[in-house]
């Protein structure tokens, strides 16, 4: 009996259903998302900046030994990587809250969850297309995009 509790204890909670989308809705949630892709972005850029920074003071300090420590400014770099940290966390959480999923945060790659004849499929759009025009299976990726419509010929045309 005390083992049966213990696998019970181990089992992982139900995960919330996965949100479907329309290609309307997911439209208007990517209009929606999109300054806050482009913060998370603009925040992951300046981190990796700020990361380095540390990493090279941390490093002077290991093969200098007594190195002078420029407290001052590591604290105001420390304190800026904290607040872009949270404000990076902010904006991934927004987008993540509409049931919208992250592919890729360096080229702004977003991914709705959709059923295209009775196909489990992710609408598949990226920072600086024009709108939604693409789909790939979910066990595929980026490489394997077709278009929704296949009259649409790409920004500017719309298919009616």
């Amino acid at each position: 009996m005390a083992d049966q509790d213990d696998e019970r204890d181990q089992e992982e909670p139900p995960q919330p259903e996965q949100r479907i989308f329309t290609l309307t809705e997911a439209e208007r949630t990517r209009v929606e998302l999109e300054p806050h892709l482009i913060e998370a972005i603009g925040c992951r850029k300046k981190l990796g900046k700020l990361d380095n920074e540390l990493n090279a003071v941390s490093a002077r300090i290991m093969m200098m030994g007594g190195v002078i420590v420029p407290y001052a400014k590591l604290a105001a770099v420390r304190a800026e990587h904290e607040q872009l940290t949270e404000v990076m966390k902010s904006a991934l959480e927004s987008i993540l809250a509409t049931g919208c999923v992250i592919k890729d945060l360096d080229v702004g790659l977003l991914d709705f969850p959709a059923v295209i004849d009775n196909q489990e499929v992710y609408l598949c759009w990226r920072l600086g297309e024009d709108r939604i025009r693409f789909y790939h299976r979910q066990d595929e990726g980026f490489a394997s995009r077709k278009p929704i419509d296949p009259r649409d010929l790409g920004p500017g045309n719309t298919v009616q």
